[in-house]
Order: structure tokens, then C-alpha cells, then sequence
């Protein structure tokens, strides 16, 4: 079997093509943190500083849609061991809070509003607790944490991502928790198969930063040790330990992917990247960040660069203390899905499945913007390299030169074209490449 042939047998699962086409969904981070002003809690807040009096999820779910995102994850559980529902496995809940007189459950709310505006629910479990007296005690904390993961997975519906991160600390024995990640998968696989598990997890990784950054080239074939460079010993929250920098693959590494790095990896995974950011400076809310919610154009750089990267685009919005999203979050949300329905919703000219790479415009076919282009991902990534030219007043000029396409390719081009032909010609690929759509916008 050549290298190309092995490469492209490495395909995704149903659930990873799933959560793929998504394409565009939002983080939810809101805990005891909104109420203390910081990003991570302790673990020893008062549960009664917990007292959101407008609290909206559809306000949330509202504006969410509004943006173009098709599904919302909540930070069920923070650092700070605070539970958004009434978990029986600590007190540290809703339940001890004065929301709704103890019979609040922020979680099922969240749920119900997904599902009423048809958005997909996830949940962010954090393994670190920094309440839970049985944290670095192994496998005892171990099940404390499954009956909470438990509980999340068998009461509220769907699920369609589990969200975990890395960060770890020491325990009020002094020990750190090594975390029985393979566990915990077992139990998400077995309570909702169709969920992926992510960054800490073997579904979706991370891009490798929180700036809303993805690579020139985004692999989704990578080295199968790629899946546990978030969980080994330290973690991505504090990966600016000297052990972290020495580690052999990296979530920061430029080349994940290339057909020179794989030849000699021994075992390779379906492994898409995530580009998580917040809207804010800030993942909780600080109302002296109101004034510095990214830019339209920023949010849409983003986007282009994520969505149209190969990756997908979790986006953070942070609820103020009374439970709301703020007007100026709202605001840009709705200005995002409005230039997202303007300039990318609407082809001029698309084709599905395409046979051919060349075509041709009338005089009375408007400018365009945008290009996108589209594997068949479950034919696996295959496009290394490719090039678009068009014809333009008689004379062939180059639009764009690009290495990977993967699932989805938005091309921006500098100024509006108004072109006789366009013609795409992709220079390198593993195999054959297998396009599924073609779009000028």
C-alpha cells in the first residue's frame, strides 16, 4: 500500500461529520465567576452570590441564532466546582443558591431553550474541582466525577459535544488527579454515542490557541499521539511549562498533517480542529469589558479562517451577573449573521458534486467576493495544493493560491471580480480528489 493510499483511508465518524457540518457554534461560560469578577474560581464561593434575577436562556438561544450558530455549549461546571443543575453528588449547586429559592436548574433551561429555537445542546464538564474534598484522591474522585457526567447525559436530552479541558491542580491532599480520561469516554459513548468529545478528548482537538488563530494548513489526518497532547501530565491551561514546550507534538506545531510528517508515523486518526475564542478579552463577563467586544470584521476574519479553514468556530458569550447577554454582544451577533447572510448564503453560481473545474460568467453576472470550495470528507482530506485563475478583460490572471481544502475552503478575494471563466486547478492531492461543491458568491 503507497503512503497515499493509507492516508486516505483515514475517514471520520458519522458523529465527527455531524458536529463538522455544524461548522459555527457558541461556548456559554457563566458560573459563581460572573459574580466574583474573575476567571476562575477557587472553590470556595459562597453558592449564595449566585442570583442571575433576569436570567433568559432564550435571550441566550435568541441571539445565538441570530449569529448563523447551529448548536450552544454551557460551562455546566467551571474550576470552581459550582453545578449550574441540582447535582445529588455536592451541595456546591444551584440548589444552595437564592436562584429561584434553591429550584433553579440553569442547565435544564439552557436545554430547553436549544431545543426551542433548534439549536444542538452541549455540555462543558470541567475535571478539575477545586470544591470536591475528593479531588487527587484517584479513583474515588473518579466516581464522583462519572455520577456528574452521568447526570448531565441522562437529563437533558441530546447532547451533542462533551467539552473538556486539561487544566489540573493539586487536591486538598496535596496530590494532583491523574484523570481516568478512557473512563470517562466509555461513559459518554455508552450515554450518548452520537456526542463528540472534545480538545481532551478523541473526536476534536485544538487549534492550539485562543486567539481565534487556525493554520495556514489544516490537517484533519494527523499522528493518533496527537489525541493526548492536551491530557499528558500538565495540560493546555498551563502549557507554558518548559515540559510542554519540549513535547515532541504540540498543539501549537505549525505542521500536523503534511504527507512528509506522516510517512513514518505507525498510527494516524481522523482528528478535525476546533478554533475556540471569546467575544470578550475575558471567557466571564467584566463590565469593563463592554467597550471591547471584537469587531464585525474581526468575528468575520474568524469565521473565514476557521469555518473556511477546515475547522469549526466556537464562539464565547459571557452572560452579565443578571443572566443576559449584553445589548453590545448582541449587537455584534446580529451584525455577523447578517453579513454572513448577505455575502455567503446566496450563490451567484454553485455546483454540487462537481465534474468540472472550469466556469463561465455572462456579462450580467454580478462581481464576485468569495469562492468556496468543498471536499467529501468522508472520502477523506485529500487536496494538498491548488491554484485559482480566471479570465478577466480577455487576460488570464492568478486569484489565489492554497495548500488544503478539507471540508470547507472560503476564499476571500482582495477586490470583487467580474470574470469571463474561473478555473480551479488543484496542483497536488493524495489520491484523487473528491470535491462535493463548488460556490461563487
Amino acid at each position: 500500500m503507497t503512503l497515499e493510499e493509507r492516508l486516505v483511508q483515514v475517514r471520520p465518524s458519522k458523529r465527527q461529520l455531524a458536529h463538522q457540518e455544524l461548522e459555527f457554534y457558541a461556548f456559554v461560560h457563566f458560573t459563581v465567576n460572573t459574580f466574583t469578577d474573575k476567571e476562575w474560581g477557587d472553590g470556595t464561593e459562597n453558592p449564595s452570590i449566585f442570583n442571575p434575577t433576569k436570567l433568559d436562556t432564550n435571550q441566550w438561544a435568541q441571539a445565538i441564532k441570530s449569529a448563523g450558530m447551529k448548536g450552544l455549549i454551557l460551562t455546566c461546571k467551571h474550576h470552581d466546582g459550582f453545578c449550574l443543575w441540582p447535582s445529588k453528588y455536592t451541595k456546591h449547586t444551584v440548589s444552595a443558591s437564592p436562584y429561584k429559592n434553591g429550584k433553579g436548574d440553569v442547565v435544564a433551561q439552557a436545554a430547553a431553550s436549544c431545543k426551542k429555537y433548534g439549536l444542538k445542546f452541549g455540555v462543558y464538564l470541567s475535571p478539575w474541582d477545586r470544591n470536591c474534598p475528593l479531588y487527587g484522591q484517584g479513583q474515588a474522585y473518579d466516581d464522583f466525577f462519572c455520577n456528574q457526567l452521568t447526570e448531565l447525559l441522562t437529563n437533558y436530552g441530546e447532547v451533542f459535544s462533551v467539552w473538556f479541558d486539561g487544566a489540573c491542580g493539586e487536591g486538598p491532599n496535596g496530590k494532583k488527579q491523574i484523570y481516568d480520561f478512557e473512563r470517562y469516554y466509555k461513559v459518554i459513548r455508552e450515554l450518548q454515542p452520537n456526542a463528540c468529545i472534545s480538545v481532551c478528548g478523541p473526536d476534536v482537538r485544538w487549534c492550539g490557541n485562543e486567539a481565534g488563530y487556525c493554520r495556514e494548513a489544516e490537517w484533519s489526518v494527523v499522528p493518533l499521539r496527537t489525541k493526548d497532547t492536551e491530557i499528558i501530565k500538565e495540560n493546555s491551561q498551563q502549557s507554558d511549562s518548559e515540559e510542554f514546550r519540549q513535547r515532541k507534538i504540540s498543539a501549537h506545531d505549525q505542521d500536523l498533517g503534511s504527507r512528509k510528517l506522516l510517512e513514518n508515523e505507525p498510527e494516524l486518526i481522523w482528528y478535525p480542529a476546533e478554533v475556540n475564542t471569546s467575544i470578550r478579552p475575558g471567557w466571564f463577563y467584566h463590565t469593563y469589558e463592554d467597550d471591547k467586544v471584537r469587531s464585525l470584521e474581526e468575528l468575520v476574519n474568524i469565521y473565514i479562517n476557521s469555518v473556511g479553514g477546515n475547522a469549526t468556530f466556537l464562539l464565547n458569550i459571557p452572560p452579565t451577573p443578571e443572566g443576559l447577554f449584553h445589548k453590545n454582544d448582541v449587537e455584534r451577533l446580529c451584525e455577523l449573521g447578517e453579513y454572513l447572510r448577505q455575502n455567503l448564503s446566496t450563490p451567484i453560481y454553485s455546483e454540487a458534486n462537481p465534474v468540472q473545474t472550469v466556469f463561465s460568467f455572462d456579462d450580467e453576472a454580478p462581481a464576485i467576493k468569495y469562492i468556496i470550495i468543498k471536499e467529501d470528507i468522508s472520502q477523506s482530506q485529500r487536496v494538498e495544493e491548488f491554484f485559482v485563475e480566471a479570465i478577466i478583460n480577455g487576460k488570464l490572471e492568478l486569484l489565489y493560491e492554497g495548500t488544503v481544502i478539507g471540508y470547507k475552503k472560503i476564499i476571500r478575494l482582495e477586490k470583487p471580480v467580474k470574470a469571463e471563466e474561473i478555473q480551479i486547478t488543484i496542483l497536488q492531492s493524495r489520491c484523487n480528489p473528491v470535491l462535493s461543491f463548488i460556490g461563487f458568491y
